[in-house]
């Protein structure tokens, strides 16, 4: 049996409060990581074309206000 299952077997035996817990922690734990991934991907320059089409679209016009 590998970890992930492991894993599985052990929440299904939480408590509704212990899932709650679960469930506030691993939010704040997704969105760290993701939080993280976004700025390395900044950082790498990962996303500058997707930036620059969109200053392209705003600045001639193909954007607007909802």
């Amino acid at each position: 049996m590998g970890k992930v299952e492991k894993i599985e077997q052990e929440i299904q035996r939480l408590s509704p409060e212990e899932m709650a817990e679960l469930r506030e922690w691993f939010a704040a734990f997704d969105a760290e990581n993701w939080d993280r991934q976004f700025e390395a991907d900044v950082q790498a320059g990962r996303l500058d074309a997707l930036g620059d089409k969109a200053l392209k679209a705003h600045a001639t016009g193909k954007t607007s206000k909802f």
